[in-house]
């Protein structure tokens, strides 16, 4: 689904992301700088199979109307539906480790960009005063990532969706911190809408006994997932926060490079750690892991076109049909009927980051 979440600058490498701000590093950071395109995220994401990530678009032409109405809130329609059925793809898999599942995409994606990086003669190390917030952006990104496919494996997809959609008040709050950025009453407000979202899924004993309807198998494994998914988008609204303070000095498609080689070396020690690592069985486990790497990529090229010919608070706004698909597919195709917990928690969750892309899209208008 993606590593999100909501809609921003650069979609190849988010699956499921939140809002992001590109800036020039030597401009001030502040609200009133933010392009159009910017917009939230959600999820790659990721996530639904994906980690979020931010897309910048450096075409002058983006901020130009679609010459088809709605074409660009179709193409996201079609983005999010392909995030969501890489979620579930990752939900069918169930011998093989979240990590494992990273590692593949993560060489998939490889094996894409690196003719891309060659073309454009970027180099592979990047600028010499940005390499360790790339090399942050790397460890931030590939760590949602996993987390993210972790939480599909352990919850409902619909519940896991839920949770990463929380990503773009988490990025308010650290853009606050590490960026100086505005936090206003409003964004605590929607902070708080997201948390009690967050309970209301995850649904503590303490608060709610223990019962375990709608859970995937018992209150340990729920709860772990809970906590997965949170820290998915934790860890995504931190790799926004981080390519904020890189701005447009490094190109996406290098943003990518690190995000993808990091992530392999990551999944790679992780599953050392854990020995888990397991040779995916011949038939659908092999289709799945081939197939979640293709909508990955059809969703990111999707969502990219998507703030190309729309303005970002539709799309972001659209974005949400994540949560939507997430329900739908988890009924059909795993006949599990989300509990009205679920429902309450993501009406929340949605209301939250909804209402904070709205806002910000006003202010932007406004200053312009």
């Amino acid at each position: 689904m993606g590593c999100g979440g909501v809609v921003t600058a650069e979609p190849e490498e988010l699956e499921r992301p939140a809002p992001a701000l590109q800036i020039p590093e030597e401009e001030p950071l502040q609200r009133s700088d933010r392009p159009e395109q910017e917009a939230a995220a959600a999820a790659e994401s990721a996530a639904s199979g994906c980690c979020p990530c931010v897309i910048r678009n450096e075409n002058p032409e983006a901020k130009k109307k679609a010459s088809c109405p709605g074409l660009g809130l179709f193409y996201t329609l079609l983005s999010a539906f392909l995030f969501s059925v890489a979620s579930l793809l990752v939900k069918k898999i169930q011998d093989i480790h979240s990590a494992e599942i990273s590692a593949f995409r993560c060489v998939f994606q490889m094996l894409l960009v690196l003719p891309c990086l060659i073309y454009k003669k970027t180099g592979f190390v990047g600028p010499k005063g940005k390499r360790i917030f790339l090399f942050l952006r790397g460890v931030f990104g590939s760590t949602a990532m996993i987390l993210l496919y972790y939480a599909f494996q352990l919850m409902p997809i619909a519940d896991a969706t839920v949770i990463t959609f929380t990503s773009p008040v988490f990025t308010s709050f650290f853009a606050w911190i590490y960026l100086k950025e505005k936090y206003s009453l409003w964004d605590l407000l929607f902070t708080i809408f997201a948390i009690a979202g967050v309970v209301l899924i995850a649904r503590p004993p303490f608060l709610f006994g223990s019962s375990t309807a709608g859970m995937e198998e018992n209150y340990s494994y729920h709860l772990r997932g809970a906590l997965a998914a949170v820290g998915s988008a934790i860890f995504s609204a931190l790799t926004l926060v981080i390519l904020r303070k890189v701005g447009k000095s490094v190109h996406y498609f290098l943003n990518i490079w690190y995000y993808v080689v990091i992530g392999l070396l990551e999944s790679i020690i992780v599953l050392f750690v854990v020995d888990e690592w397991h040779l995916p069985h011949c038939g659908l486990d092999r289709l799945f892991l081939v197939l979640i790497g293709l909508f990955g990529l059809g969703g990111q090229i999707f969502l990219t076109k998507a703030v190309q010919v729309e303005k970002a608070g539709p799309v972001a706004i659209m974005k949400t049909m994540d949560v939507v698909f997430a329900f739908v597919l988890q009924i059909i195709f795993l006949n599990k009927i989300p509990t009205w917990w679920t429902v309450s928690g993501a009406l929340c969750v949605v209301a939250s980051s909804s209402g904070a892309v709205i806002r910000n899209w006003c202010e932007n208008s406004q200053a312009k």
